[in-house]
């Protein structure tokens, strides 16, 4: 019987001893929605060990158009992303501990629901959010990937406490309410989140073999198409990891 793993352990990058690392590895995802769907089924079809993703909504038909996990069953039975997402997880591997969490994300319980994972992924639509994932990663030196999509566009960094800069570096203070477009007043691609979550899957395989990659700003566009990188100083007045 042939290993599910056979043309990933014959990459270079990976190997037979990055795939044993892979397995015996552990992945927070914050957020069920476009990105976490995509960053989920690649990990755990990747081998990732075991898997916590948290949501607190429940799968509607809009949803659709880019949870691409999702289905019009899930939505006829009004489940929560996470649980309904966990249930299909498990299909795809059954070896791959899969933790669902339903429960919004706040100031109060944010350390809790990260865990003490070898990484967490970033699948969220707000910048509260994010804020409060980045304070509490930067506070327990566990790496994260940040990721946003928004129209045709799309961003991504690995964020290394220690290291290199956090999000905070890059978005010092949140915009007031209203000021930035989000899409659900702007739209979204549905590829959109598909490549930026393959990136960020991309980067916790690099990170979780033991071959973290340097933290820069990845943009990309797809419209156009076209991406480039920038680097991102660490900012030693920054007020979350200076």
């Amino acid at each position: 019987m042939k290993d599910r793993y056979e043309r990933q352990r014959l990459l270079r990058e990976i190997g037979d001893r990055g795939q044993e690392r892979l397995l015996s590895s552990s992945v927070t995802i914050i957020g069920c929605g476009a990105l976490g769907c995509a960053q989920a089924q690649l990990l755990v079809r990747a081998g990732v060990g075991s898997l916590r993703v948290v949501d607190r909504d429940v799968v509607e038909l809009g949803n659709l158009h880019r949870q691409i996990i999702f289905d019009e069953q899930d939505v006829a039975e009004g489940l929560p992303k996470a649980e309904a997402a966990a249930g299909k997880l498990r299909l795809m591997n059954r070896d791959v501990r899969i933790e669902p969490v339903v429960l919004d994300v706040n100031a109060d319980n944010v350390r809790d629901v990260i865990g003490e994972p070898d990484l967490v992924l970033d699948a969220t639509d707000n910048t509260e959010t994010r804020y409060l994932m980045n304070e509490a990663c930067v506070e327990k030196g566990t790496p994260w990937i940040y990721g946003g999509v928004l129209g045709t566009e799309g961003l991504m960094l690995p964020v290394l406490p220690g290291r290199g800069p956090c999000l905070r570096c890059l978005f010092p203070e949140a915009p007031p309410p209203g000021a930035v477009p989000t899409c659900e007043s702007m739209g979204v691609i549905n590829t959109a989140p598909v490549l930026v979550a393959a990136l960020q899957a991309t980067m916790a395989v690099r990170m979780l073999v033991g071959s973290p990659p340097e933290p820069r700003l990845t943009i990309v566009d797809l419209w156009a198409p076209e991406m480039r990188q920038i680097e991102i100083e660490r900012e030693p007045s920054c007020v979350c990891c200076g």
